[in-house]
């Protein structure tokens, strides 16, 4: 039996920096480029671009949220499809340095998702992706017989919503607790189609922009989309906002606070999936508190406050893993010992 599965992608990263890669901020001229934003990350056409030494490390919101799970102390899996190349040894490999068992599934005629990270001096990037064999999970290549659990983190990239389905009903039949981080996919597809896997979900994250787009209040206009978020959700709802800090609800009350000042940024390439694995992990922490009887009245504070923890030391090294916490490191950081945190009746 493990404390939490992880479900979703897996991929091999390599990060390329440049002082060269610069951020360009004009919304007048590249929004008519196409560039939505109005930001664009650049370097000169035609030229020979000096690089810092490339770093290779391995991604993907499935393997990301493992991490965190299992320096927390928790026994882990990890449900994720591979191609058959090297990339997908190396996954295998760091998974396993992890603590982590692979419930991997190998296609051999396709690739290990990849991405290369084109990172800025300012730790703002661009991501250049090839999804690869990950998205092609089919519902009888899942080895439902082994998802034997208390919780499951789903973080599903291009992952087809009739697996996921699937996946979800298998779930909610056999009383295992859902954590859901919907993918930009996902949220694309609009809550009809999710208000299903949302009502059997124990803890949804979503960021501001994601959040807006599918309860379809503006962004600004915080309580309204929890208001609607608490009707489709079934457990806490979660909306992150980058540097804005993070809001949550419970259905009862609404927490609100801001983030741990960070060091430095260096690369914010999986500070959402450190939060979100991180808050999980604090709610699995107070669970099993209050099995032995130690239960306490701060169990979303606490996640909040290791959430953000996590996603914090993240951001202050290259890479979606390389700062992830273990259990001893939170437990006895004075640094990350208090985080002001409003809460208020909904």
């Amino acid at each position: 039996m493990f404390d939490v599965i992880t479900i979703g992608t897996a991929t091999r990263d390599i990060f390329l920096t440049s002082s060269l890669f610069q951020v360009v901020r004009d919304p007048k001229h590249l929004k008519k480029l196409g560039f939505a934003a109005g930001e664009a990350q650049c370097f000169a056409l035609g030229g020979k671009i000096e690089i810092g030494k490339p770093i290779l490390t391995t991604g993907g919101g499935a393997t990301n949220a493992a991490v965190t799970f299992s320096r927390q102390g928790l026994k882990t899996a990890a449900l994720i499809k591979i191609g058959g190349d090297s990339a997908a040894s190396e996954v295998l490999a760091e998974l396993k340095k992890e603590n982590i068992t692979p419930l991997a599934i190998g296609e051999k005629n396709n690739g290990t998702a990849y991405s290369t990270i084109l990172l800025a001096p300012t730790g703002e990037r661009t991501i250049l992706v090839y999804r690869g064999a990950s998205e092609n999970l089919a519902t009888k290549e899942i080895p439902f017989n082994k998802l034997k659990t208390r919780w499951v983190y789903v973080s599903p990239g291009k992952i087809s919503l009739e697996v996921m389905e699937k996946i979800f009903n298998f779930l909610a039949k056999n009383k295992i607790l859902i954590a859901f981080n919907p993918s930009k996919y996902f949220v694309g597809m609009g809550v009809g189609k999710l208000k299903p896997l949302l009502a059997k979900t124990k803890a949804v994250i979503l960021n501001r922009e994601e959040a807006a787009y599918l309860t379809g209040v503006d962004y600004q206009k915080e309580k309204e989309i929890f208001k609607k978020l608490d009707k489709i959700v079934g457990g806490i709802a979660v909306m992150t906002d980058g540097g804005g800090g993070v809001l949550v609800s419970d259905g009862r009350r609404l927490y609100k606070t801001g983030v741990f000042k960070e060091k430095k940024v260096v690369d914010r390439t999986g500070a959402g999936d450190a939060f979100g694995s991180g808050f999980v992990a604090g709610l699995i922490h107070r669970q099993e508190e209050c099995k032995k009887g130690l239960c306490r009245f701060d169990n979303i504070e606490y996640a909040i406050r290791l959430g953000s923890a996590n996603a914090t030391s993240v951001i202050e090294r290259i890479g979606a893993k390389a700062g992830i916490l273990t259990k001893k490191e939170f437990n006895s950081s004075s640094r990350f010992g208090k985080l002001k945190i409003n809460s208020t009746r909904i």
